[in-house]
């Protein structure tokens, strides 16, 4: 997902962020690579070089994004798989890459999330929303509902790609309201979020913070966010179970992964210096009020178990959903 900030992050990131990071690296040292599979100026792209900026000062070593783009983050996981366990070859994904790659596309991926990664830090959580176009005049929940039952051929929801948590999260909340919602898949959020400004789609389940922008400027309405409770980020919108909406609630994260067999010892010195990182307030602030997603550290076996819960809760949703890629 780009936006003006995001690309100025991305600017300001390799233009005043890598170089004084390889400067501040012992030159003798070697590269560490950190794998993204999602392009350039985009949420996790930003997330990742955020955080990849600070790490040389702790690490000690340079450190380089390495944005292997395609197939929902797919491809950066075959490079992971594919690079030796000497601690210099990371990744850093979402949520939606490890999960719903596993859950939906299954027989169609080369690794296994757990015989082939070795879980290292869980490092931020965001929630993910619904936003309704402003020609539907709804202000919440109940309002978008009659909305649809009242327009049924133009009803739809966009989301930034299909199979993934955005479409799920959307599918789970028609089927919780009884209403006829389809999906409309976009190459991405950016020209999602510019059809939903523009009155072409009514309604967008994605991250919030494109979306945000525009709630905040009248140009869009918030209804409501998946979370099972309110955001830190932004605690005037409800979230979907507060308006009556029954469905399994559920939010962004985005973590840190090694190839399988990587040294304990490797983990260990990564572990402590992204922690470091994510307790710095500059990056903190830039986590929190640019990118809209909220700094949370957790381990590897903390983040190990966050993911077995949210495949377990969400292999049910996705079987009976009865969806199946193309």
């Amino acid at each position: 997902m780009t936006s003006p900030a995001r690309r100025r992050l991305l600017l300001l990131s390799v233009a005043a962020g890598l170089a004084p990071s390889l400067l501040r690296a012992q030159p003798d040292k070697p590269v560490l690579r950190i794998l993204v599979g999602l392009p350039p100026g985009g949420g996790t792209d930003a997330i990742a070089r955020a955080i990849a900026d600070r790490l040389p000062e702790h690490l000690g070593q340079p450190v380089m994004i390495d944005n292997r783009v395609g197939v929902g983050g797919r491809l950066a996981c075959d490079a992971l798989k594919a690079a030796k366990p000497d601690g210099l070859t990371w990744m850093i994904a979402p949520n939606a890459t490890p999960t719903f790659q596993t859950l939906v596309f299954g027989s169609q991926i080369k690794w296994d999330l757990w015989q082939d990664f070795a879980p290292v830090a869980g490092l931020v959580s965001y929630p993910l929303g619904m936003a309704v176009s402003t020609a539907t005049g709804a202000a919440g929940v109940r309002e978008f509902v009659q909305w649809v039952r009242s327009h049924p051929k133009e009803a739809s929801f966009g989301v930034p790609g299909l199979g993934g948590q955005n479409h799920f999260l959307g599918a789970q909340f028609a089927k919780a309201m009884g209403i006829d919602l389809p999906v409309t898949p976009y190459r991405g959020t950016p020209p999602l979020i510019t059809d939903l400004v523009g009155g072409h789609v009514p309604a967008a389940v994605t991250l919030m913070d494109e979306m945000l922008k525009h709630h905040r400027s009248g140009r869009a309405r918030v209804i409501g966010i998946f979370s099972d409770k309110r955001s830190e980020l932004m605690p005037d919108i409800p979230t979907m179970a507060e308006q009556g909406v029954k469905m399994l609630a559920s939010e962004g994260w985005t973590a840190m992964w090694a190839p399988a067999r990587t040294p304990p010892a490797e983990i260990a010195r990564m572990q402590q210096a992204l922690r470091k990182v994510l307790e710095t307030p500059a990056v903190r602030e830039l986590l929190t009020m640019r990118l809209a997603v909220v700094p949370a550290y957790l381990d590897g076996a903390q983040m190990a178990q966050r993911q077995r819960d949210e495949l377990a809760a969400w292999e049910p949703v996705i079987r009976a959903s009865g969806f199946k890629p193309e």
